[in-house]
């Protein structure tokens, strides 16, 4: 399948035609090394500035520009969850009383919500399965926020899983670490 990829190739540049025999999987070994040569040319200045100009190409759009900045914003959390986006992972009430959703503190969301609403509050992110980059902004109370003891690592796990593959629990970690 992937072999058809070489199609495109021109017949006397074929490495059929070059070395005289077909070579089953040659498709994805070109595609794998095709994908490797983006990466460096990516990696590169020249490469980051094909990047650059590619996105202030998309930024002119007007309803592309709004769609490609919402998604590198999202892309560019969910890279870098681990260092600052998600702060904690936590335990909260949703979509209704009586329902928990495993969700992420991302940090408070200002004095005027807090002074509107007469508590303190903080912004959750509750991320959906099977996709934990499409999810929910919600402002909770913090009193109604149960926070847990679990890494950001093995809450999306969790998440992405659907809860089938559940974080091991602290205290079999620490017996194992004895």
């Amino acid at each position: 399948m992937m072999d058809g990829l070489l199609t495109v190739i021109p017949r006397k540049f074929h490495p059929t035609a070059l070395i005289g025999f077909h070579i089953p999987g040659l498709g994805i070994i070109v595609t794998i090394l095709l994908i490797f040569i983006c990466g460096l040319i990516t990696k590169s200045m020249i490469g980051n500035r094909l990047v650059l100009y590619g996105e202030r190409l998309l930024d002119k759009i007007p309803i592309v520009r709004s769609i490609h900045m919402a998604i590198k914003k999202i892309v560019d959390s969910m890279v870098l969850y681990r260092s600052r986006s998600f702060k904690k992972v936590v335990l909260v009430e949703f979509p209704r009383k009586g329902a928990y959703a495993v969700a992420f503190m991302t940090g408070a969301p200002g004095n005027e919500i807090n002074a509107k609403t007469g508590r303190r509050c903080v912004s959750v992110y509750v991320p959906t399965t099977p996709n934990p980059t499409s999810g929910y902004f919600i402002i909770f109370p913090e009193d109604e926020v149960v926070q847990l003891d679990m890494s950001v690592e093995d809450a999306f796990t969790l998440i992405i899983s659907g809860g089938i593959v559940n974080p091991p629990e602290r205290l079999q970690k620490e017996q194992l670490s004895i």
